[in-house]
């Protein structure tokens, strides 16, 4: 089997650049391979790889767990269906972070459900000040995250518990997060690979709120005076979010859009 005869094949199947990358996987072949070289032959483990692969994909596996990885911010982070897939959006939210991190001296910043780890050890790659601890309730997400952190070189404390249990008695000058806020029924979960993603991490089971509510009504407890919370949501509780902030006792509560213009992150002090 030739590499032309494989993307022929997989191309009927799959997209033509999940077919293209899953070959550069399988084969250890580059881009440059598969363009100069299509007559070249895949060895049998490798192309009987690929074919499993391409099967997965085509009933809608996403790749990024096919192939174990996913680039978030310019690295590559390690991924199972244990946690969620990075996607761009959250950047929103480690961009807000950091401005608010700017001229504060070894600032502690709390990520809860931290799953792959993406938030915590984003901040702390680029804000090497800060002194990062990340909650999971789930031991295989710790795992993952702490695989990432590691092979990247960021220094995190990685606590398994659920949401502030882990940090009774601590404080900090940010907390963040990106919780389940999908509702339970939501159409979109099972669009676009999403039933292959931990629904955990996905939705509350309920209206999409209730773990916002929680971290809303508690954070004020590990909060340093001036603190900010900031969390990620969906594109209908922009409101609701600045609601729930206000009525906690948050000051100057704003949210703000993703590069679509959706509403994608809320947040305030507190004083």
């Amino acid at each position: 089997m030739t590499i032309f005869q494989a993307l022929t094949a997989a191309r009927q199947k799959i997209d033509r650049l999940d077919a293209r990358l899953l070959l550069q996987y399988a084969s250890g072949c580059s881009h440059t391979d598969l363009l100069a070289r299509p007559e070249t032959e895949i060895s049998v483990p490798a192309y009987a790889q690929f074919a499993e692969w391409v099967e997965r994909r085509a009933v809608g596996e996403p790749l990024a767990y096919l192939v174990g990885e996913s680039e978030f911010r310019g690295r590559v982070f390690q991924v199972s269906p244990a946690v969620l897939i990075p996607r761009p959006e959250t950047e929103v939210l480690i961009e807000l972070a950091l401005e608010r991190l700017q001229g504060l001296e070894a600032p502690r910043v709390l990520d809860l459900g931290t799953g792959s780890g993406i938030i915590a050890i984003s901040l702390a790659l680029e804000c090497p000040a800060a002194k990062l601890v990340a909650v999971d309730v789930e031991n295989e997400a710790i795992f993952v995250a702490r695989n990432n952190a590691g092979r990247l070189g960021a220094k995190v404390d990685f606590r398994h518990g659920n949401w502030f249990a882990p940090v009774v008695g601590e404080c900090f000058d940010i907390i963040v997060s990106n919780p389940p806020y999908v509702a339970a029924g939501d159409p979109h979960l099972a669009l676009n690979g999403l039933p292959c993603e931990p629904q955990v991490a996905l939705t509350d089971g309920a209206d999409g709120l209730s773990c916002i509510r929680h971290i809303v009504a508690q954070a004020a407890t590990c909060l340093n005076p001036g603190g900010w919370l900031l969390f990620e949501h969906g594109y209908n509780q922009g409101q609701v979010s600045r609601n729930l902030l206000t009525a906690a006792g948050f000051k100057a509560a704003f949210t703000h859009p993703d590069l679509a213009g959706i509403d994608r992150v809320s947040g305030a002090y507190f004083q």
